[in-house]
């Protein structure tokens, strides 16, 4: 099976996340997109993050209606933080006739290099999402990054969380179903 790992502490998932995930299907070069929802980012502080087991229920409830998307829980078995490297290392481990291959914005991109193993990572394809101002160095040539060409928009958790915090609305930014949900622990 190819799996297209979309890694991501979903803080909360929204339909950007959902486009992109899309997006990489429409290649068809991946069977599935899973959703690995990390625990706990090496660079975020966890007063940043919304209770795990509420992104998790929001992650489910979003993609529920989609057979090709799937929730993958692997992180809440490992060492917290949680690093791409290791993950991808222990899925290997578990899934050795399955390939890999990774989803992320150009600002995690650029970011590669500060990130444990980079060279592990980097053997995978890797599609690449535009995010604005920034640009897929030092990558831009590497045989393993695809640059995903489809129409993305500027959507991000700090934004949604941001008008939550003020009393607005995010409806058309995440899902309908977990709009009250999410609304109450704002």
């Amino acid at each position: 099976m190819k799996r297209a790992l979309f890694f991501g502490s979903f803080n909360p998932i929204h339909i950007g996340h959902l486009i992109i995930a899309q997006s990489v299907l429409n290649l068809g070069d991946s069977d599935q997109v899973e959703f690995v929802l990390s625990p706990q980012n090496p660079f975020k502080t966890s007063n940043e993050l919304l209770p795990l087991e509420n992104r998790l229920n929001f992650l489910e409830t979003s993609i529920k209606d989609h057979s090709q998307f799937s929730v993958n829980t692997i992180e809440f078995e490992l060492p917290i933080p949680s690093f791409t490297s290791t993950t991808l290392s222990e899925l290997k481990l578990r899934f050795p006739n399955d390939t890999f291959s990774l989803i992320m914005g150009s600002d995690t991109l650029a970011a590669l290099p500060n990130w444990k193993s980079p060279e592990t990572i980097l053997q995978h394809d890797i599609y690449v999402y535009p995010r604005p101002g920034e640009h897929l160095q030092p990558y831009q040539e590497h045989k393993n990054i695809i640059e995903l060409k489809s129409s993305m928009l500027d959507i991000s958790a700090t934004e949604i969380r941001n008008l939550l915090n003020t009393g607005k609305s995010v409806k058309y930014l995440v899902r309908d179903e977990i709009i009250e949900d999410l609304t109450r622990l704002f």
